[in-house]
């Protein structure tokens, strides 16, 4: 059985009308899923209560407690925004936490059976730096569960791949300076958040930045995988592997120009089922309905395959 981990509660992070991170994208996906073929193969998880995980801790080794509390401030006085594209609805504030449990207990079920999983929650993480939240982010999931993977025995490296179409700055903000975390990221340059320079190699030489130009498909991004990133995991050696799963790099997305099809994240995902079966695989972008919930729905294919 595959793991999903999933709560409607996902579904009450409300960015405001017309916003593309909205509530439709996990639902749109939920429906895929359970259309498809093989969905009696897929186990429905709720993510463990948050006092529950004590995820507080965890959320404040990453963040600044001032950043935390704002976020928490602004929930609590019936919302708000961080900025002119991240909302802040009066429930944010605890589906935040909600969705980093959920990656934790992702974490878990990989490490227990040696075998994916995927988190589909909402809000995303990978622009969450530590001082503030941007980008549609409020907390860094996939950093945290990262740190909290290292404090499990036998973890002594995490490997960070970041699909989405725009690069995780959040991501790499934390964890740069860490040489037990690996961070990739294959993005569209120039485009928001202009960040992620091939040059930004990180503290360790542990951050491998690959921006695409508008416009690349597969065949720009195959030889990608097969020359630079699947070499660089291997020679890193992680013992847990998170793949920040963005899926607006596909063509009939409004966010971006890059054209990938939703068939090609089932490729990357064997491509990285080759080095390990212990990938966390957790929702960041994807704004095109249709388009991406056709993209979890092949990743999960080729994690069954």
């Amino acid at each position: 059985m595959f793991p999903v981990i999933y709560s409607d509660e996902f579904l009450e992070h409300d960015n405001g009308r017309f916003h593309p991170e909205r509530p439709e994208r996990l639902t749109a996906i939920v429906d895929a899923i359970k259309a498809a073929p093989w969905a009696d193969q897929i186990k429905w998880q709720l993510p463990t209560a948050v006092e529950t995980r004590r995820v507080m801790p965890l959320v404040q080794q990453i963040h600044s407690q001032r950043y935390i509390d704002t976020v928490e401030e602004i929930a609590l006085s019936n919302g708000g925004r961080l900025d002119a594209d991240t909302g802040i609805s009066p429930r944010s504030y605890d589906v935040a936490l909600l969705a980093v449990s959920a990656w934790l207990d992702a974490v878990d079920q990989v490490l227990t059976t040696n075998n994916s999983a995927f988190v589909l929650a909402r809000p995303p993480g990978h622009h969450a730096e530590r001082q503030r939240g941007m980008g549609f982010c409020l907390f860094s999931n996939a950093a945290i569960a990262a740190y909290y993977a290292l404090e499990q025995s036998g973890v002594e490296r995490v490997a960070i791949l970041d699909w989405d179409v725009h690069h995780g700055n959040g991501t790499q903000d934390v964890v740069e300076r860490d040489a037990r975390i690996a961070y990739i990221s294959l993005h569209q340059s120039p485009c928001y958040p202009g960040t992620g320079q091939a040059s930004e190699q990180g503290f360790h030489n542990n951050v491998l930045n690959l921006p695409m130009a508008p416009g690349s498909t597969l065949a720009d991004y195959q030889p990608m995988f097969e020359q630079k990133v699947m070499p660089f995991l291997t020679k890193f050696q992680p013992d847990l592997l998170i793949v920040s799963a963005g899926y607006d790099a596909n063509a009939a997305d409004p966010l971006a120009n890059i054209a990938l099809q939703p068939e090609d994240y089932g490729l990357f995902t064997n491509s990285c089922l080759q080095l390990t079966r212990r990938i966390v695989f957790g929702l960041e972008g994807g704004y095109e309905l249709t388009a991406l919930a056709q993209s979890v729905v092949a990743t999960i294919e080729a994690c069954l395959a």
